[in-house]
C-alpha cells in the first residue's frame, strides 16, 4: 500500500492513496475532513457548523463508513479525474440563484411550468451534497432531519423524491383516508399498496424506461461476512457522489438509484408534511437504491415506488433506524 505521511497534532496519520480505507484512519478522522469540506462547499456560519457537529457528536456511527472495512470502488481524486476528463463540472449558476445555493434542483413539473417558478429545491446529490465526496450513512432519520434544519434546509416528503427522480413534480397524492384510525404499520401498508398501484403503470428510473446496469453507482459489493448489517461486519463500499454522470433525472438530479439509499419523510396525516411546514414530521421512508443492485436487486427501486415498512418509526424518533448503504438528500421550500 502506498501512502503519505502527515502530522496531525502530535499523531502521525497514514493516509490511503488506493482505492479501500486504511486501518490508521478512524471515523472521526474522516468527519473532521468531511465537515470542512462542507463547511466550505456550502458556505456555512459558525453557527451552523456548531449545530452540525453536535449533531455528529452525538452519533455513534455516523459518517462515511468504517475506514477499517470499507473498500470504495473509487476514490475522490479518480473521480474528479474522471470528470475533468469529460468535461464535466456540476456548478449550475440558473439552478444557484433560483435555489439559493450550490448543488441543488428546482422542483416542478416541466408541462406546466418552468424552474424559476418551482415552490421547492432538491439537493443533486446525497448529503453532504459535495461531487467526489462519498455519502454520510449510518445516519438515523432524526440525524438526517435535524442536519437538514441545520443547513437551512427541510427533509423531503416521500413526493418530492418520486418527483425528482420522475423528473416532473406532482401534487401530494398521500391516502390519508386510508391511514385515518389504524396502526401506523397498516397505515403505511394501505397507502402504499394504492400509491404503488396507480403509479406502476409509468414506473421509470431516474434515467430512463428501463432499469440499466452501470449507469448508477451500483456495481459495488458487499464486505465479505456481511449479513444484515454491523458496524465492524458491513462496510460503506458506496462511490463518490456524481461518479456517474448519467445517472441523472430529467430535473437534473443525480444518484437517486445506486450508491446509498435515502430517509425520506412520510407523513400519514397533512400536519406531517414537511413541504408545508411541519417540524414533527410523519414515518421514515427508505428511497431509492444502493451500491450493489447491478448485481443483487434486493426490493423494488423505480421511482414512485413505496417501500413496506421497514424498520418504521417517527422521523422524529430518537431510536430511527440507521445502516451502512442509507443516507439521505434534503429539500428546501423556496420564499
Amino acid at each position: 500500500m502506498s501512502g503519505r505521511r502527515v502530522l496531525a497534532g502530535a499523531t502521525l496519520v497514514l493516509l490511503s492513496c488506493v482505492v479501500g480505507a486504511a486501518e490508521s484512519i478512524t471515523n472521526s478522522d474522516q468527519n473532521r475532513g468531511l465537515l470542512r469540506r462542507l463547511q466550505a462547499t456550502h458556505d456555512l456560519s459558525p453557527e451552523q457548523m456548531r449545530r452540525i457537529e453536535s449533531i455528529f457528536a452525538g452519533a455513534f456511527a455516523m459518517g462515511q463508513g468504517n475506514p477499517a472495512i470499507a473498500r470504495h470502488p473509487m476514490t475522490p481524486a479518480q473521480c474528479r479525474e474522471n470528470l475533468e476528463r469529460k468535461g464535466i463540472d456540476y456548478e449550475n449558476p440558473e439552478f444557484e440563484r433560483i435555489c439559493g445555493g450550490k448543488y441543488m434542483a428546482p422542483l416542478y413539473d416541466p408541462e406546466i411550468a418552468t424552474p424559476r417558478q418551482a415552490k421547492a429545491c432538491i439537493d443533486q446529490f446525497e448529503f453532504p451534497d459535495i461531487p467526489c465526496e462519498y455519502p454520510l450513512i449510518w445516519v438515523k432519520a432524526r440525524e438526517a432531519a435535524e442536519l437538514c434544519a441545520a443547513e437551512g434546509k427541510r427533509l423531503c416528503d416521500a413526493h418530492e423524491w418520486e418527483g425528482a427522480c420522475q423528473g416532473r413534480l406532482e401534487p401530494p397524492d398521500y391516502r390519508f383516508d386510508l391511514a385515518a384510525g389504524v396502526a401506523p404499520n397498516v397505515a403505511v401498508e394501505r397507502m402504499r399498496a394504492a400509491h404503488n398501484r396507480v403509479h406502476a403503470a409509468t414506473k421509470r428510473w431516474s434515467y430512463g424506461p428501463e432499469y440499466q446496469r452501470g449507469v448508477c453507482a451500483a456495481g459495488s459489493s458487499k464486505s465479505p461476512g456481511c449479513q444484515g448489517g454491523g458496524w465492524n461486519q458491513c462496510g460503506s463500499n458506496t462511490y463518490p457522489a456524481g461518479s456517474f454522470p448519467d445517472c441523472h433525472s430529467p430535473l437534473g438530479v443525480y444518484d437517486l438509484n445506486g450508491n446509498a439509499a435515502e430517509h425520506m419523510n412520510l407523513p400519514l396525516d397533512p400536519s406531517q408534511m414537511s413541504s408545508t411546514g411541519s417540524t414533527s414530521l410523519g414515518y421514515t421512508e427508505m428511497k431509492g437504491s444502493w451500491f450493489i443492485f447491478d448485481t443483487y436487486r434486493a426490493h423494488e427501486d423505480w421511482c414512485r415506488w413505496r417501500a413496506p415498512y421497514w424498520h418504521g418509526s417517527r422521523v422524529m424518533d430518537s431510536h430511527s433506524h440507521s445502516n451502512y448503504h442509507l443516507g439521505f438528500r434534503c429539500c428546501k421550500t423556496l420564499e
